[in-house]
């Protein structure tokens, strides 16, 4: 990076503000259109390419020589306080990135998605049945969109039910950017993966049906993972099962309130349900930017640019799932609109594991309360919603509602 690039970078500093939540910076369009990979200083002070074209985010995704593993080394670009943890497959290129996903990755299959389904049905039934009996108004965040996901994911891990507040407030700092400081985060994972070796050891002496005990034997039995790798596994499942969801779940409703057309449409056709879950993650601008920043391995040509071996790149996977050139009118929000491309989920082998259980969250998380709540509205001005400020998730603080 030449010194000139440097001070162009630093003027322009990531992440953007967004003005309503849920909608990407208007930043992504002007750069798309004319810088579409551009060079910003990032929270930490470092200073990564912004890639915001759909085919480019394609490129970073999916190809080899941009890499998560460089991300751990020492002096490397990052955008989160305390660098990413080397033992999560989430920091992990072939072939460890292989062998972890591929133990974890039947978890996430039909089998144990159609078990779960009962599960996330009949908490969302539940979760409905404590507003109705509370009475309007209610927050949709704290007391169901949070609620929901953090029952599925600890339901699939084996978590007891008693501990799953304390990791909720774990992963919320674990994603923090700039609102808790680099030793409160550290001090965070720490406790986390404290407690998960406590469990692991738990679950050793009595085994149940659930994903922890069948990666202890993986590990116990044929030494498949070492111990800080099921450790970390655990905790990789529970950050990305729990808050992402979550904000998704809240975004989506506030989308629907903020479409009324749309929402009516979707009352009215219910068989529109799962074109509209995709048509709201394509949508929704659910994080900063997107997807997690890589490194490149040697020098890459993208678009007009020459990324340098050791630079920083950040998808910014909000941006292409507004691109032009691949959506018709992509500021447009269309329950009906035919299933597109986006990368919300990534691209890959870091591709989400858990894609299947979001989406299956987030269509019954609609279908039972759009259902049961036929008056479900906003009860503040939508000017008074602010999205999550200082965090990698961009959801939303509360959602007051009533019906």
């Amino acid at each position: 990076m030449t010194a000139q690039e440097t001070e162009q970078a630093k003027g322009l500093r990531f992440p953007f503000a967004s003005p309503c939540p849920g909608e990407p910076a208007p930043e992504f369009d002007r750069l798309r259109a004319g810088r579409p990979v551009t060079q910003v200083t990032l929270p930490t002070g470092d200073v990564a390419w912004l890639v915001t074209r759909h085919a480019d985010n394609r490129t970073v995704l999916s190809d080899a020589r941009f890499s998560r593993a460089l991300t751990t080394r020492p002096g490397a670009p990052r955008l989160q306080p305390i660098p990413p943890d080397p033992n999560s497959v989430f920091s992990m290129d072939p072939p460890e990135h292989t062998r972890l996903r591929r133990l974890v990755s039947p978890a996430f299959g039909s089998r144990r998605m159609a078990a779960l389904r009962p599960v996330i049905e009949r908490e969302v039934d539940l979760l409905v049945d404590r507003m109705v009996e509370t009475g309007p108004p209610a927050d949709l965040v704290s007391g169901f969109a949070r609620r929901l996901p953090i029952t599925v994911i600890c339901e699939l891990l084996g978590v007891p039910a008693g501990d799953r507040e304390r990791i909720a407030g774990w992963v919320d700092v674990l994603l923090s950017l700039t609102t808790f400081e680099p030793s409160q985060v550290a001090q965070a994972r720490a406790d986390l993966k404290r407690y998960l070796a406590e469990l692991i050891a738990v679950k050793r002496d009595k085994p149940s049906d659930d994903l922890f005990s069948e990666l202890i034997e993986a590990r116990d039995a044929a030494g498949l993972l070492s111990e800080e790798e099921l450790v970390m596994m655990g905790a990789t499942v529970l950050t990305g099962g729990f808050l992402s969801t979550a904000s998704e779940i809240a975004l989506s409703f506030l989308c629907l309130l903020r479409h009324p057309d749309q929402l009516s449409l979707l009352r009215a056709r219910p068989g529109l349900l799962s074109s509209a879950v995709d048509e709201l993650l394509r949508y929704n601008a659910l994080t900063t930017g997107g997807g997690l920043i890589r490194v490149a391995t040697e020098d890459v040509r993208l678009g007009e640019v020459t990324i340098k071996a050791g630079e920083g790149v950040l998808p910014a996977i909000s941006a292409a799932n507004r691109d032009p050139d691949v959506f018709d009118d992509p500021h447009r929000f269309d329950v009906s609109r035919e299933g597109g491309p986006h990368l919300t989920f990534g691209l890959g082998i870091h591709y989400c594991l858990g894609a299947r259980l979001a989406r299956i969250e987030l269509e019954v998380a609609l279908d039972v309360t759009l259902r049961r709540l036929p008056g479900l509205r906003l009860s503040v001005p939508l000017t008074e919603l602010r999205p999550q400020g200082g965090h990698l998730i961009r959801g939303l603080p509360e959602l007051p509602v009533t019906w």
